[in-house]
């Protein structure tokens, strides 16, 4: 294991559910705690789409995602360093998780190119060339100030021929040692602007195949890391087979560290996750599904658009306090809609963020009451009746 002497932020287990997996717990960062389990909105270029920072931490949430390979395109290292950092940037005060650009790798695949020592993409922007190894992720995820950074890694298609899994498994675990080092390195020389004591997260690859699941955990847990992720789920597998590699890989990832289901956002998977003992989510489903005028009740799913809602004068989800429920109607929202006044998005936006922070607040009060089996049922149930 390589030693990391530097980190001081640390998850806390409070509570483990009787019944299940499913845990209730914290993790510390410099700009503040997250309570677990916990959802993160995605904002991948420093803004999550039609809201303000403010406004996103009015709808309860604490913690929010920005992808530093779209940062490092536009606007670039140099502008947000002379800005202070992501945070004071973009003026969010929570913390910030931010991916390496994995993702990107699987995303963007006719643009880059994969070799031992890193990455050659050419940006979807302007085509330019730029090379990504695991030690520059490290540096720039530094640079933007990043609370949690994410180690670089390969997340794989699916399907997924078992060779190249493998292949992908083993580049995976020699990049994630690589960025371990360098953030020791950086960290020693004094590169802590502006975030000291940034923790960083190694990720578990391995495919839809379960023993290079258990593998892969095997080489990232060994390497050492402040958390860790399950990466390369949600791409396209069926949903009981994700189910499946979850039970058989979320056990292996150690007690006493966060655990990080990386892309995945539906309620009905967040669930599953937390009982198999997931303590944190990132998905665009909230914002993405919003802009498409579908919102999230505790009642259901609202696809706005539809002609029944025209004179439907009752709030979105009466149940919620978030400004769109309080002071806008069913009426109202789907004529913006209609129109394709970009308000509309704005207001849904708003609301399915908040349902997703409120989601997860009594998901945490369930398990701390000890009744989140019953929780559970009662609200899919109900959800998806």
């Amino acid at each position: 294991m390589i030693s990391n002497q530097y980190a001081i932020y640390m998850y806390t287990l409070i509570k483990k559910d009787d019944k299940t997996r499913a845990r209730l717990g914290s993790f510390s960062t410099p700009h503040g705690m997250i309570d677990t389990p916990n959802f993160m909105p995605v904002g991948t270029i420093g803004a999550v789409k039609t809201l303000s920072a403010d406004e996103v931490r009015k709808a309860g949430t604490q913690i929010m995602l920005s992808n530093a390979y779209h940062l490092l395109l536009r606007p670039g290292p140099d502008t947000i360093k002379s800005a202070g950092g992501l945070h004071k940037w973009i003026n969010w005060p929570g913390p910030i998780l931010t991916d390496s650009g994995g993702f990107q790798i699987f995303s963007l695949s006719r643009l880059r190119r994969i070799k031992d020592d890193g990455v050659e993409f050419r940006s979807h922007i302007d085509g330019a060339s730029f090379f990504l190894t695991p030690e520059s992720a490290v540096g720039f995820q530094l640079l933007l100030g990043s609370d949690i950074m994410m180690a670089l890694d390969e997340c794989l298609p699916y399907p997924c021929t078992r060779d190249y899994a493998i292949r992908s498994m083993d580049l995976t675990a020699g990049w994630a040692a690589r960025g371990k080092n360098s953030f020791i390195k950086e960290i020693s020389a004094g590169n802590i602007f502006p975030t000291p004591d940034s923790s960083l997260f190694g990720i578990i690859q391995g495919g839809t195949y379960l023993d290079l699941r258990r593998q892969s955990a095997g080489q990232i847990t060994g390497i050492g890391f402040d958390g860790y992720a399950l990466g390369g789920l949600s791409v396209g597998e069926p949903r009981e087979l994700m189910y499946e590699i979850l039970d058989n890989t979320v056990p292996l990832m150690p007690d006493d560290k966060i655990r990080y289901l990386m892309g995945v956002g539906t309620v009905e998977d967040i669930f599953e996750s937390v009982q198999a003992g997931i303590d944190i989510f990132d998905c665009v489903v909230p914002t993405r599904n919003a802009r498409n005028g579908l919102a999230f009740t505790c009642f259901g799913k609202v696809r706005i658009r539809n002609a029944r809602y025209k004179n439907d004068y009752s709030p979105i989800d009466p149940s919620c306090g978030c400004d769109c429920c309080r002071y806008y109607t069913r009426s109202y929202i789907h004529h913006l809609f209609n129109i394709n006044e970009i308000f509309g998005l704005k207001l849904l936006s708003l609301h399915n963020v908040t349902f997703y922070a409120t989601l997860m607040k009594n998901i945490r009060e369930s398990i701390s009451n000890g009744n989140f089996c019953e929780f559970k049922k009662e609200f899919l149930g109900i959800y998806a009746g």
